[in-house]
């Protein structure tokens, strides 16, 4: 039954609508098929705390052009969704809110209660986000959503845990960590980003304990030199050989401590004398394990001096910088002070800088696990697209540091590790322990730190279907595809991911990662907060629809690029669905049939559309299997607007308003068949548009009434539809209209100004075949084919040339002769005068020398512009 289509598309109205059609219906559900081969994509999971930002419309949007496309392609698609608990993020809203609300600290609270409050905030905007991708059009199969502290999850990281825990791949150490006094947790090497900073370097002296003179060493960071237990120099650096196995004292503290050789000093860096304080530098500590040093911690979590500090007891980090620097002064102790810029660890999320600090943290031991997690991408069971992202990976791997996976927290999975107070065991398990597994005693403790949020992250595209459990979904969707995400989160969560994967499962995760670029502004700054330049994406769907969003994010974006968004191209994108719906509508408008499919006899046009289709189809599918979504969303727009609007459409326009009924009605099956394929291939970028459209048009056989675009094959292209000799003909008649128009519209001629048409061609069939249509595109009143070499005399004709015809039109017919003419001479009358004036003035020496160089020069060029004018009408009027 033919539908309706109204005369505006109003995708306010549209999208709502037709989303809940297709949930109710159950579209996006993934469904288990030994037939079917599986195409499973797990959503990265946004943080539950989240909003919808522009990075997640790009993400969202390109990993749901992915999986319609596949679920199109018939395979068993499954787009898994879920949320991060997203330990720090969470927590901190929570707390603000807390403080801002009821002037309380989570510790008022207690642990317990704190938690409580965080879940009740989780199940108050916890589905905001999952809403806000629904408004994208986003397929996921929602009664699949997880969460990472669901009751599966948790239990696959504490099985996670244990494990790694059993193999001594996990294990418990002071150890120099990155510490946030800001968000007063420990952070991962991948959670610290480094700037760089404009700071100093401070010569010190340190007096040798035996009074013959001082040492002068240089640092970056005074305030921490209270916890000084050594001085390092290179054992061979000739300066302090000498003095290798004494010690120094160490002003402010007076104490004495040793002078060591270390092959880590570098001895062109300062004077080639530092000083090691190993509770506050991983190098420093690290010298100290090979010498034995003494650890002193001098800075508290807070960043605040400690009871180690001395006078200096209290002071946050820079005050005491500045109080360390003026005492070493008033001692006469600073040799010298030098600006010196250095690059400086700041935390992710706060941006505050990040203070290396010795810590009793769990960490997991990264270097055999890293091992597979590289061979797989070396092997290539894993690609990347773009391929160089790779090297990000492995340069990443090959030099990964232990993993420090304890966070300060009490938002996130718990460590499941009890300590005995009795005799000290740590008992690690799976299950709430009641005794310690050692000595049984019931005086147990728990941990009460949590898991890094990537813990669990690193898990999900296993946990989510089931694991540790031998599920249905575990065994059919896993391993998944492919994992769609933007370069900035590599090392925190792809790399997690692999190793992980081939840890506990034995198989990589994925066998593609897609990795995409920012979301820029227009400007190409980052889009953030302090700037003030981020843009909504839903303010943007609402006003332009969801359809032109996602297409303007796709025909921006190339694999691993940036990419900058401008607003106007989301009103070119709504123009394009504007002009696919009038399309729609004037086909509709002239539909008789009820049944769409292909007519047995062909006209010439017909072909041309259906092999450029045929092609169209091929290329848009191999990009799409390469990635490429940008190019591939480009080539449907321009088929489409040019193609099948601007030039089969009209095409088509005399036999759909002609006499013939025969040829009206081919006319109509091959306009419907072409638009319902062109609308299988937008499909995947512009779902809702397509939906619409394709609900109020006829099909053919195995489509019932009410069936769903979302769910048809996806279009496969046949050399039984290619036509390359009509395909050819064709392009040569839109060639010759094409420059008839140009012609036209140089001379201003008007489309009612009809006139005949002269085509002198080697290709006579070919042209005899277009005569309509170059009656109707090109204006022409009649026209004569005749062989090349009997082309007519050029005077008094317009003529206009394609690389296979000549094209002949009288002047008399588009313009009244005397009339031009009259126009023409004024006009070079005119002209020749400004240009005599302006010669005049070029070659009076009083102008060129004394004007401006840039002035003398632009008169120069419109003389030239101006000869050239005049030569031209001069032979127009000779033409005439």
């Amino acid at each position: 039954m033919k539908k309706e289509l109204p005369k505006v598309y109003e995708p306010q109205e549209v999208e709502a609508r037709i989303y809940q059609t297709w949930e109710n219906n159950g579209c996006f559900k993934g469904h288990r098929d030994p037939k079917k081969k599986p195409f499973t994509i797990v959503m990265p999971p946004p943080n539950v705390t989240g909003q919808l930002h522009m990075g997640h419309a790009m993400d969202d949007s390109l990993q749901d052009m992915l999986i319609r496309y596949k679920r199109m392609q018939g395979c068993a698609a499954l787009y898994l969704p879920g949320t991060d608990h997203a330990g720090i993020a969470t927590q901190v809203k929570v707390e603000e809110e807390l403080r801002e609300k009821e002037g309380l600290t989570r510790y008022d609270l207690g642990r317990e209660k704190f938690l409580e409050r965080v879940w009740d905030w989780k199940a108050q905007y916890g589905a905001r986000i999952v809403q806000q991708q629904k408004k994208l059009g986003i397929s996921a199969d929602w009664e699949r959503s997880r969460f990472t502290m669901d009751e599966g999850l948790s239990r696959a990281v504490r099985h996670v845990f244990v494990s790694l825990y059993e193999k001594d791949l996990i294990y418990k150490g002071s150890r120099i960590i990155n510490w946030c006094p800001h968000c007063v947790t420990a952070l991962s090497d991948a959670e610290v980003e480094y700037q760089d900073k404009p700071g100093h370097l401070w010569h010190m002296r340190y007096p040798l304990a035996d009074g013959s003179g001082y040492l002068v060493v240089a640092t970056t960071r005074p305030e921490t030199m209270m916890g000084d237990t050594g001085v390092a120099v290179n054992p061979n650096d000739e300066r302090y050989k000498h003095l290798v196995g004494k010690t120094c004292i160490l002003p402010l503290m007076n104490r004495e401590i040793p002078i060591v050789a270390d092959e880590y000093v570098e001895m062109d860096f300062g004077t080639g004398c530092v000083k090691m304080t190993p509770a506050h530098d991983p190098n420093d500590f690290e010298v100290g394990l090979r010498h034995n040093l003494d650890t002193i911690r001098v800075l508290d979590d807070n960043g605040v001096v400690n009871e180690n500090g001395g006078k200096y007891q209290g002071m946050d980090r820079y005050q005491a910088r500045k109080a360390v620097v003026a005492d070493l002064e008033a001692l006469g102790l600073m040799e010298k002070i030098e600006p010196y810029s250095h690059n400086v660890g700041t935390c992710y999320r706060c941006h505050s800088d990040v203070e290396p600090l010795i810590s009793a943290q769990w960490f997991v031991r990264m270097e055999p696990l890293a091992k597979e997690a590289l061979r797989v991408v070396n092997e290539g069971e894993t690609k990347f697209v773009p391929d160089r992202f790779a090297k990000t990976y492995t340069n990443w791997m090959e030099n990964v540091h232990d993993w420090c996976i304890s966070r300060q927290l009490w938002w996130g999975h718990q460590i499941p590790a009890w300590y005995c107070a009795d005799c000290g065991h740590v008992t690690v398990s799976e299950t709430d322990p009641t005794e310690c597994e050692h000595c049984h005693s019931h005086n147990i403790e728990r941990d009460p730190d949590v898991l890094d949020t990537w813990f669990s992250s690193a898990l999900w595209p296993f946990s989510t279907l089931g694991w540790p459990d031998n599920t249905e979904d575990f065994n059919y969707f896993y391993p998944t595809d492919v994992l769609v995400t933007g370069y900035d989160i590599i090392f925190f969560w792809v790399a997690r991911m692999i190793f992980s994967a081939c840890e506990h499962t034995g198989k990589p995760p994925f066998h593609t990662v897609f990795i995409h670029g920012l979301v820029r502004d227009d400007k190409g700054r980052k889009m953030s907060k302090s700037l003030g330049n981020g843009i909504d994406p839903l303010e943007i769907a609402d006003k332009y629809g969801a359809d032109a969003l996602r297409f303007n994010l796709v025909t921006g974006n190339s694999p691993g690029n940036d990419m900058r968004f401008y607003t106007e191209r989301c009103e070119a994108m709504r123009n394009f669905a504007n002009k696919i719906w009038n399309a729609s509508r004037f086909l509709m408008m002239n539909l008789t049939i009820d049944r769409c499919a292909l007519p047995e006899k062909l006209e010439l046009e017909d072909k041309w559309i259906l092999s450029k289709l045929n092609r169209a189809i091929a290329e848009i599918t191999e990009n799409m299997d390469r990635y490429e979504l940008g190019v591939a969303a480009q080539k449907i727009y321009d088929f489409i607007w040019d193609d099948y609007c601007d030039w089969y459409i009209e095409l088509t326009k005399t036999r759909l308003q002609g006499e013939d009924e025969d040829s009206k009605v081919r006319a109509q099956q091959v306009l419907c068949w072409v638009l319902t394929e062109m609308l299988k291939l937008l499909h995947p970028f512009m779902p809702f548009i397509t939906e619409e459209i394709w609900q109020a048009l006829p099909h053919g056989d195995g489509v019932k009434e009410g069936d769903f675009l979302m769910l048809q094959d996806w279009p496969v292209s046949s050399e039984a539809m290619n036509f390359p000799k009509e395909e050819k003909a064709m392009e040569l008649v839109m060639d010759a209209i094409r420059a008839i128009r140009g012609r036209r519209s140089e001379m201003n001629v008007p489309p009612s100004k009809k006139a005949r048409l002269t085509v002198a061609t080697m290709e006579t069939e070919t042209f005899t075949l277009g005569v309509p249509f170059l009656k109707k595109l090109a204006y022409a009143s009649e026209v004569e084919i005749v062989p090349a070499n009997q082309a007519p005399d050029a005077a008094g004709k317009v003529a206009v040339v394609t690389h296979a015809a000549q094209l002949f039109i009288p002047l008399g017919e588009l313009v009244d002769l005397e009339k031009e003419k009259q126009r023409i001479e004024k006009e070079l009358k005119k002209q020749s005068a400004e240009l005599d004036k302006l010669n005049t003035k070029l070659n009076n020496p009083g102008f060129v020398n004394k004007a401006p160089a840039q002035v003398v020069e632009a008169e120069k060029e419109r003389a030239v512009q101006l000869t050239e004018l005049v030569a031209k009408l001069k032979e127009q009027l000779k033409g005439m």
